[in-house]
């Protein structure tokens, strides 16, 4: 069988096959960059989510964002750091380090922010740095035309950052004072913007990181990943 340039072979019983499957998926960050026609597999620069809505603050007129059309950057710039194969009762487990992805998109707002009414809408900018994804989930062979192939069942992605820079502008009517209210509460309460954006965040990740996957491994049989012994 042809081997495709995305895919970097480990031997059988090679006894650093960790660091073989390590060194594999790091092959794969310019294909991921670029995309991969060949499956159908689009480019992760950006990747794109379609929608988070968070709740800043509380009350009847509490401040809430809905953050649309979202393109993020720097995801192809991963060093897996860590990575623990599944087995009967454990499922396989990676630590994966971005050093910054950046968020654009466009945003709407409604409710009261530091006195402000502060409904509008305008462009929203993030940026995470010192990114670290903690990535855990179960996989299955399918058979395919005599073929074996792997299938990721279920994906859990646990996030931390280190530092976080949020940003609007182009705010509704160009309005200076709101723009002014709303960076402020941002660049003081990023990390807390960051906690309530986390539970859909890893969610969406969860369910593109698995198609991702699964679009990798549903075109390349298991045999494919690994060079016989001896050869």
């Amino acid at each position: 069988m042809e081997k495709a340039p995305y895919i970097k072979q480990c031997r059988e019983g090679d006894s650093e096959m960790i660091k073989c499957f390590i060194g594999a998926i790091h092959h794969l960050r310019p294909y991921l960059a670029q995309g991969i026609p060949e499956i159908e597999l689009p480019s992760v620069e950006p990747f794109k989510m379609e929608e988070l809505t968070l709740s800043l603050t509380t009350g009847p007129n509490g401040y809430r964002v809905s953050l649309k059309d979202i393109d993020v950057f720097g995801a192809s710039n991963f060093t897996v750091r860590k990575m623990r194969l599944s087995d009967e009762n454990r499922p396989f487990e990676s630590v994966i380090n971005i050093p910054v992805l950046r968020i654009n998109s466009r945003y709407e707002s409604s409710g009261v922010l530091i006195i402000l009414p502060a409904s509008g809408n305008g462009t929203f900018n993030g940026q995470l740095e010192g990114v670290e994804a903690t990535v855990r989930g179960r996989t299955s062979i399918k058979e395919k035309e005599s073929l074996k192939y792997l299938h990721v069942d279920a994906l859990h992605v646990d996030l931390v950052v280190r530092n976080i820079r949020l940003l609007v502008k182009n705010v509704y009517k160009n309005n200076a004072i709101l723009t002014q209210a709303i960076n402020l509460f941002l660049r003081e309460n990023g990390m807390e913007v960051f906690k309530v954006m986390l539970p859909q965040l890893r969610k969406k990740l969860a369910v593109l990181f698995m198609s991702i996957a699964n679009s990798l491994l549903s075109h390349v049989p298991l045999e494919a990943f690994y060079l016989p012994k001896g050869q």
